[in-house]
């Protein structure tokens, strides 16, 4: 087990790379099931979800050769199997991905309830909805979603959904690549890495269009060829980094970006008081007086986002006056409030609204991540705060964080990841 010791009370200067999307990667690296050939992908993260799928499209049969740390190849032409191995898959949300890659090349799919973590309830019902609209018949027996399709062929269908969700939009899109005919995904989520898992079909021979927008259309192909492709940086990434330097002030250059993808961050950080000057690829993130308060809503893309919900409360925290956070995305994803007031946080949630009540500094406490993103905000606010903080549970951190303690030491922060012996963390894991 594993926790980070921060001293802090730093500002950030420096600058920092931002690595490939973590949501983008945990879809694309599954669409490779769908592809007849060895696609090349670029610009992987190297992060333990990632490390995960590469174990399971090995236990399927694929051949994942690793090009660089962040390239591999994969050749998904001998698979062997279309049963996933639970005690990997039921680890990542992510999992689910599979059922529609693997139900659109082979017609079948046997995949565990997905894990990851555990902040609220996460339904599969749209994923299923838009597979048995396309000729699947789907049951849930001991702990396995078993898809199959009628014919041992999907086809297209016409498939509303009936909340935006950005899994079940790109599980339905990645089972209607070879399915015969035309799909339309209605009431579609839009965020960057929707778009990113269609770039990269399409350059494999898909046929999609409307990506980005509410309504998508897969016109059904028989089969997809090899080729290469890059992932899109990391949108939640970047904010993170720009969270931290709202919390801890400083200046750092964010490299590696797309700036569009981030325009709904910057300008919840612009009412704070963050100055930010966008150059081509780079963010130029600096703080250098108080904080502001502001209110904060997170929405489906282009809204601001539910992942970066927890971020931004931990630098509101330290900023003056009372803002009011609405989570309008997922329930029960306060979990972390808690954690922040070991810090001496004044948070006080009622239901899906938090008002957080500044205060002039956090102070160094032991705590834990309780989720991948309240983890990164357990790490801005111990970055801020006064004294040495201990953070466990940092497992779910580095689901989604690529050398997050490299990074930061780079832009100047005191921060180690030390093992521990004790059980502390095995303990309190969940998914």
């Amino acid at each position: 087990m594993k926790k980070y010791i921060v001293k802090g009370g730093k500002p950030l200067q420096g600058e920092v790379p931002i690595s490939g999307a973590k949501n983008a990667a945990v879809a694309i690296l599954p669409a490779a099931l769908l592809v007849n050939g060895t696609c090349r992908i670029e610009n992987i993260p190297q992060i333990s979800d990632v490390s995960l799928i590469f174990d399971i499209l090995a236990d399927l049969g694929a051949e994942v050769r690793t090009i660089n740390p962040h390239a591999v190849e994969i050749n998904c032409e001998h698979i062997r199997s279309t049963r996933t191995p639970y005690e990997l898959a039921r680890k990542i949300r992510a999992s689910y991905y599979m059922i529609g890659a693997l139900l659109s090349r082979f017609g079948r799919a046997e995949v565990p309830m997905p894990g990851g973590c555990n902040f609220g309830v996460r339904p599969i019902d749209q994923h299923i909805k838009g597979f048995t609209a396309m000729g699947a018949e789907v049951t849930i027996e001991s702990g396995f979603i078993h898809a199959r399709a009628e014919g041992g062929h999907l086809h297209g269908a016409q498939v509303y959904l009936d909340v935006v969700s950005v899994g079940a939009t790109m599980n339905v899109m990645l089972a209607a690549v070879l399915a015969d005919g035309n799909t339309v995904i209605e009431n579609a989520a839009k965020e960057p890495h929707i778009v990113d898992l269609a770039n990269f079909l399409n350059s494999m021979g898909a046929d999609i269009r409307g990506a980005g927008t509410d309504v998508i259309k897969v016109r059904g192909v028989p089969q997809l060829r090899g080729g290469s492709y890059s992932i899109i940086p990391d949108q939640i990434e970047a904010g993170t980094y720009m969270a931290a330097v709202a919390a801890t002030g400083g200046e750092i250059l964010i490299r590696n970006i797309i700036p569009k993808h981030l325009d709904c961050i910057s300008a919840k950080l612009l009412e704070m008081g963050v100055e930010i000057d966008e150059q081509d690829d780079n963010l130029l993130v600096r703080r250098t007086g108080a904080l502001r308060s502001t209110n904060v809503k997170t929405q489906p893309y282009p809204g601001f986002p539910t992942d970066m919900q927890s971020q931004i409360v931990a630098a509101l925290c330290l900023a003056e006056g009372t803002s009011v956070v609405t989570e309008s995305v997922w329930g029960n994803r306060y979990r972390y409030v808690d954690e922040l007031k070991r810090l001496g946080a004044n948070i006080q949630v009622d239901g899906k609204v938090a008002v957080v009540e500044g205060i002039d500094h956090f102070d160094g406490a032991p705590i834990q991540a309780c989720d991948l993103r309240a983890g990164a905000a357990m790490v801005i606010a111990a970055l801020a705060a006064h004294g040495t903080t201990e953070i466990s549970c940092v497992h779910y951190i580095e689901r989604g964080y690529e050398d997050i303690v490299g990074k930061l030491r780079g832009l100047g922060a005191d921060i180690v990841a030390v093992e521990t012996p004790d059980d502390t963390d095995a303990a309190v894991k969940v998914g």
